[in-house]
Parts: structure tokens; C-alpha cells; sequence
């Protein structure tokens, strides 16, 4: 079986751009043409951009790299954490903090600052190091999502403050976790990042390219490709589309861990995904609408 199905791309509606009157020059080796003002992708060029990006995950991970999964729009957000998670590599689903990478020392101590806060929720005498922290504050949040003090221990720290300050410490934690939660366990800047939606995500290909670190982005026809290293031409709009391409890259970074010495292997494990949130409506692309599917050869 081919490494990328072409039916499953045209199934997933992998080829739908944007209107016409929205494109950008620089993705005109990237389309096969137009229907309907809407702009067609060539899966031709899809498949090539996937198999180079699925080549390169690989090898970066079986040399013990790090892959960075980015995705903040709405469509994205729960697949890029599902699939990362998968993967056992860190993301950023939510807001991209300026200097991520480039001011990266800033961020380690604001992730410091994040486990001092959910200690406080432990038991008196309990080593933080031990507990898999991220599950045990989970436990304790109600359905909207918020801390509960009286699901705390007893014995806890956060039980010694005034309602005031637990409410004003639980915000701090509850906001940090949000931006930071899927890149906590990252101990050094990743290798690549993998990025849905370059134009939204402009600031993390900036700070890569600062970085030296490899970019790998899902690009629309409204977006310029110029400054993504390996682009894959694809909807970065609908779901679908979104959730084909990113499980084949997680599943590149897979590969190359499964090529990792056994005892470099745990150090890459599979996470648990963060709750899903309530299922987005569906949506085959931005402003596009369906339109016959391009011959593939």
C-alpha cells in the first residue's frame, strides 16, 4: 500500500484552495486549476510535499529530535494536541507566546513557575517530582474547567490561603497550563515544528527561521510558501483535510522513533491528549465551496 493514498487526500477534500480572487502568486506551481473561482490543489504536488516531510520526521526522530506540532485555529487545535500527544511530541494549540523559541530561557521559567503553583495542590510531603502533575490537577477541575478547593487534600498548600488568593493562584495556573500545557515536558528547542496554517501562525516561522529550526507547514493557496522550508499544499481549513495530513506526519514521527535504541526510547512516550472540546461545525475549506476533484496521474 502506497505511504499516501491520493483517494483518501480527494475523499478528505485535501484539494480545495481558496477563491481565486484570494491567492497568492507564489502557490502557482502548487495548483492544477480552477473551478468554480474556487482554486484547485495538485494532489501531485501534495503527495510530494507529504513523502519529503514524512522522510525528513523520520530521520530527524531516529537521530533523537525533537517535532514541534503547531495549530492555534480553531480547526486545528484538537488535532494537532491528538496527534502530537500520539506522538509523544510537545505542541502549541493555543495562543503562540512571542519568544517560544527565541526567548526560550523566559519560557522554561514560566513553566518552573507552573509546577511551584499545581504543588501547591498536593499533599503535605508529596515529592512533585513523582506525580504526573498534569493528571492530578486535571482530577481536581469541575466540568467548566476550573479548580476546585475542596477537592484539594487536606494537608495541601493551596488550603492555608484565603479564598482571594486561591482564586487569584488558580487563574495563574489555569493560564499558564493553557498556553504552556503542551510544551511542558519539552527540555530543549525542537528540531522542527510542523505548522498548520502559516499565515496564522507567522510568528512561530519567524522565530524558527531566527532559530535555525525547520519549518514543515499544511499551506492554502492564499498563503506564501516562500518562507516554509518543506511545504505540503493542502485545505488548512477543514477538518478532514487537517486531521489526513497531520496523523501522516505523527505517524513519520513514529517511524523514527521506532528506529531509536531501546533505551532511548522512553524517552519519547505517547501522552494523554488534553479533553476534547465540544466538535467544531464542519468546514471544507474558507470560503470555498465544492468543486469537481482534478484528475490525478
Amino acid at each position: 500500500m502506497a505511504l499516501v493514498d491520493v483517494k483518501v487526500l480527494l475523499e478528505a477534500g485535501v484539494h480545495y484552495g481558496h477563491r481565486a480572487s484570494k491567492w497568492n502568486p507564489k502557490m502557482r506551481p502548487y495548483i492544477y486549476g480552477k473551478r468554480n473561482l474556487i482554486h484547485i490543489i495538485d494532489l501531485r504536488e501534495t503527495v510530494r510535499g507529504l513523502l519529503r516531510a514524512y522522510k525528513y520526521l523520520s530521520q530527524v526522530v531516529s537521530r533523537g529530535g525533537l517535532v514541534m506540532f503547531v495549530g492555534t485555529k480553531r480547526q486545528a487545535k484538537e488535532i494537532v494536541e491528538r496527534e502530537a500527544s500520539r506522538a509523544g511530541m510537545p505542541f502549541v494549540s493555543e495562543r503562540w507566546l512571542g519568544g517560544t523559541l527565541t526567548n526560550y530561557r523566559t519560557i522554561r521559567n514560566r513553566l518552573k513557575r507552573l509546577q511551584e503553583l499545581e504543588s501547591m495542590w498536593l499533599p503535605a510531603g508529596a515529592d512533585a517530582r513523582k506525580e504526573d502533575l498534569n493528571s492530578y490537577i486535571a482530577g481536581l477541575m469541575t466540568e467548566a474547567g476550573k479548580l476546585d478547593p475542596a477537592l484539594a487534600p487536606d494537608t495541601s498548600d493551596i488550603r492555608t490561603h484565603s479564598k482571594k488568593m486561591i482564586s487569584t493562584l488558580s487563574r495563574e495556573l489555569l493560564k499558564i497550563r493553557r498556553n504552556l500545557m503542551g510544551i511542558r515536558d519539552m527540555v530543549k528547542l525542537p528540531d522542527a515544528l510542523v505548522i498548520v496554517g502559516p499565515n496564522k501562525e507567522h510568528i512561530a516561522v519567524k522565530e524558527a527561521k531566527r532559530m535555525g529550526v525547520t519549518t514543515i507547514a499544511l499551506i492554502d493557496t492564499d498563503s506564501d510558501p516562500d518562507p516554509v522550508d518543506l511545504p505540503i499544499p493542502g485545505n488548512d481549513d477543514s477538518i478532514r483535510s487537517i486531521e489526513v495530513v497531520m496523523a501522516k506526519l505523527a505517524d513519520a514521527c513514529l517511524e523514527g522513533r521506532a528506529s531509536l535504541p531501546p533505551e532511548q526510547q522512553h524517552m519519547i512516550k505517547p501522552r494523554t491528549p488534553a479533553a476534547p472540546r465540544p466538535a467544531p461545525a464542519a468546514a471544507a475549506g474558507a470560503e470555498s465551496n465544492p468543486a469537481p476533484a482534478p484528475a490525478v496521474s
